[in-house]
């Protein structure tokens, strides 16, 4: 067997113009369904927890000079970041719900494309 024929081909196969089918079509539209929820869902539940954590430092006296003002702005902060990490799940559930809705449409007519060939 020609190695040099057979590498030869992998690499012209990898610079030929790919014909996407349907089923890579129908997976594209899925993620950009859910992309945007799961980055956001991300991003908020890091920036939440970021502040639970400077409103424990606050309030534990770890950062800070150890004042009550920056006691109380502790407690407060960290509160904040436990509100945004407990709402964080229902918030990122909705807008992917959405998220589904706004491509349900095109999805469904794809599958069902699929599914008839």
């Amino acid at each position: 067997m020609n190695t040099d024929k057979a590498f030869a081909e992998k690499i012209a196969a990898d610079y030929a113009p790919k014909k996407t089918s349907k089923v890579v079509a129908l997976r594209k539209l899925d993620q950009k369904a859910k992309l945007t929820p799961t980055v956001f869902a991300y991003s908020f539940g890091v920036v939440s927890a970021l502040l639970l954590g400077v409103g424990m430092c606050l309030s534990l006296k770890v950062i800070g000079d150890g004042s009550l003002w920056q006691n109380i702005v502790g407690y407060v902060v960290g509160s904040l970041g436990i509100l945004g990490v407990a709402i964080n799940y229902p918030i990122f559930k909705r807008f992917l719900a959405r998220q589904k809705q706004k491509y349900a449409s095109d999805i469904i007519a794809l599958a069902n494309e699929i599914a008839k060939e």
